[in-house]
């Protein structure tokens, strides 16, 4: 199961380029669809912690879900598959920049996978989006929080705060309610 965990999570860091967000959809696929590691559920609560720690989401998500499945040694198992990959690239690129720097060839490509990456992000955007409970609040949340983010008058880290202290308000506020109505 180690090698699993470990040649799964490798495969993901190895063919997915543009960092976490693009590998989210993936992680999905093989942690939900293919290897039932972990539930729908925690799959959405694991890319809202992941989000919210320091690190990477993927080696955030990757470590989670490997101490999940087989503990500390799993997790470590996961965490490593996903990071060699970058690992090995970001080498081999670092030893052969400067010949790769002024070919027109490879920043077409660049050009090519940063499209690619686009729509997999926005691909776990929706794939998110469908699983959200879908209430008038939500949307006015949603809308605030991507016309901040897409303007850039809002960090990234504060949404997070904001959005998972409005979340948590949102609950106390619905349980007390429930409370009152019994």
């Amino acid at each position: 199961m180690y090698f699993k965990l470990f040649w799964t999570f490798f495969k993901i860091g190895l063919f997915t380029f543009g960092g976490g967000y693009a590998m989210i959809p993936f992680i999905h696929k093989f942690g939900v669809d293919k290897n039932k590691w972990i539930t729908e559920s925690e799959f959405m609560d694991i890319i809202a912690i992941a989000e919210s720690t320091p690190g990477p989401i993927a080696i955030n998500s990757a470590t989670y879900i490997g101490h999940k499945v087989k503990g500390i040694r799993g997790s470590a198992a996961a965490t490593l598959g996903v990071s060699l990959p970058s690992f090995i690239i970001i080498i081999l690129i670092a030893a052969f920049f400067m010949q790769f720097k002024s070919n027109v060839h490879v920043e077409y490509a660049f050009q090519g996978i940063r499209i690619g990456v686009a729509i997999l992000v926005i691909n776990a955007a929706v794939r998110m989006f469908r699983k959200l409970d879908k209430t008038w609040f939500s949307y006015i949340l949603i809308s605030i929080g991507f016309g901040l983010l897409i303007f850039d008058l809002l960090s990234v880290i504060y949404a997070i705060i904001i959005g998972g202290s409005i979340g948590i308000i949102t609950q106390i506020l619905k349980v007390r309610g429930e409370e009152n109505v019994d």
